[in-house]
């Protein structure tokens, strides 16, 4: 076993996993403490280390907002340790390696979380890479700094670093898939065939990274999970990054709020300090996410996929059925159809005569769908027809999670499906729900593996037939009782999907 590597550091101690073929190596610096002058400044090498450092528990979490003191679902599912160490000195990763040797060459998976680039960490217990290890996969879980520690713009910002002066969190995530290609090797994993993958936030990042033209050829794959967030009523959407000008226009309003007047005295506020301000700011004004700087971030990461501005890999992507749902609604059936025709014109009829399009209850009729499932379908067949060789795979999660809330198939709920991490979760899952789990992992691991999640489960048989996205296999559905394949999409997501196609 790889209980010991040598990484461009310095030597690191892992410890054996809760199966000992297993070694995770936890809290591997990947970058230089971002504090003092080096907050709000893009990633700085990690210095040296004499001895061996021993890498047997998570790193501090992020700066955030104290997690596990509330009351909601995600409090309950698994952000449940309000006594997490947390430190402005996060730029840590941690690695998971079935590996004997150094020379295996195993795939690698790199891994972002999500928390709506506000809040989440590496540590959450549904994101353990040992199932995912056992079956010959190298997985890497990078963390990164988040909300005003990751994503402040300021002028000063601009003028004094305008090689990075905004968007730290996504360089950060970039520094960490540059650490793993220089490193993985030695812990048994192939740099040259590597997939990121991250859901939420995450996906929403692995969009960004896809959009980076400094990042082409460093990954052969992506995963992206509940990250394509779009309205095919509304238009728009999360996630589309803020111009540089006004975000810096919020960062002049945040030092106001700090009390201070330039960037030195910024840098000079305790932490933590910050951390509280920032909770109290973010109530009256927007938050800060990711922002075109042109130097990161180019724009809108949906539309340069759409345009064929995106690296061309292998990807898989899709959704919940219980998330972000659209809806279109009217008090009665003219003003239905008048809507209907401002949307979608000519196609509106379609629309109309659809089983979904005709709901009604006590307030009119309305039609709702999974903007995700339509966005993510409309940007692979806008690929198709740009000419992209690479393959595409949709999948619809549709289990409803069991518990005394009924809270369906919620945003993030699949997590613990794909990684296989069941047992630590808190609600009441038999056993089709862990052969469910199974299932989701192996075709995680094949598309991991070689860009094509089909393969055979743990007693040899052949999984269900996953087919590349096209208009006449659109993917599969995970439901309790097994995996199943969508077939062609109705006239109803059909107008749906080709407005999108025409608005990204």
């Amino acid at each position: 076993m790889l209980r010991r590597v040598r990484t461009e550091n310095g030597w690191v101690r892992g410890i054996e996993a809760a199966d000992p073929r297993i070694t995770s190596f936890k809290g591997i610096p990947f970058a230089a403490p971002p504090t003092g002058e080096n907050r709000w400044r893009a990633p700085q090498p990690a210095a040296d280390w004499e001895g061996e450092r021993e890498c047997f528990r998570f790193a501090p979490i992020s700066m955030q907002d104290t997690p596990g003191v509330g009351g909601g679902l995600y409090d309950r599912e698994w952000h449940v340790d309000p006594e997490i160490d947390m430190s402005e000195d996060c730029l840590y990763l941690n690695v998971w390696t079935n590996a004997k040797r150094a020379d295996e060459k195993l795939p690698v998976l790199v891994w972002f979380f999500g928390g709506g680039l506000q809040w989440g960490y590496t540590a959450e217990m549904e994101f353990d890479g040992e199932r995912i290890a056992r079956r010959g996969v190298v997985v890497v879980s990078v963390n990164y700094r988040i909300n005003v520690f990751g994503f402040l713009a300021h002028p000063e910002l601009t003028a004094q670093q305008p090689d990075a002066p905004a968007n730290f969190g996504s360089l950060d995530q970039q520094a960490g898939l540059l650490w793993v290609r220089r490193n993985i090797a030695a812990f048994g994993g192939d740099p040259d065939n590597i997939t990121i993958g991250g859901q939420s936030a995450g996906g929403g990042s692995v969009m960004s990274q896809l959009a980076c033209p400094a990042n082409k050829g460093l990954f052969r794959r992506a995963i992206v999970e509940s990250a394509l967030i779009r309205s095919p009523y509304a238009g728009g959407g999360i996630s589309r990054p803020a111009t540089l000008s006004d975000a810096e226009q919020n960062g002049v309003c945040f030092f106001d709020f700090l009390g201070v007047k330039t960037l030195r005295e910024a840098r000079a506020l305790d932490a933590d300090f910050i951390r509280h301000k920032y909770a109290e700011f973010a109530s009256s004004h927007p938050r800060f996410y990711t922002v075109r700087d042109d130097v990161f971030n180019f724009g809108d990461p949906v539309n340069l996929f759409a345009a064929g501005k995106c690296a061309d890999v292998d990807i898989m992507a899709g959704n919940t059925a219980d998330e972000f749902l659209s809806f279109i609604r009217a008090e009665d059936d003219d003003a239905f159809r008048k809507e209907a025709v401002r949307l979608f014109g000519g196609d509106a009829e379609k629309f109309l005569a659809a089983p979904e399009a005709k709901r009604t209850d006590g307030h009119g009729r309305y039609a709702f769908v999974n903007g995700i499932e339509v966005t993510v379908k409309a940007l692979f067949e806008r690929a198709d027809a740009l000419g992209s060789h690479s393959r595409r795979y949709y999948y619809r999660f549709d289990v409803p999670m069991p518990g005394d809330d009924n809270p369906g198939s919620f945003h993030s709920s699949d997590l613990w499906f794909f990684f296989e991490t069941l047992a630590k979760c808190s609600r009441p899952l038999t056993g089709k729900y862990y052969d469910l789990a199974r299932q989701m992992c192996n075709y995680w691991c094949n598309f991991i593996k070689s860009g094509d999640p089909n393969g055979v489960d743990i007693d040899g048989a052949p999984l269900p037939r996953w087919e590349p996205y096209s208009a006449k296999s659109c993917g599969v559905v995970f439901k309790p009782d097994g995996v199943g394949e969508l077939g062609e999409d109705g006239d109803f997501l059909r107008v749906l999907i080709e407005h999108v196609k025409e608005t990204v």
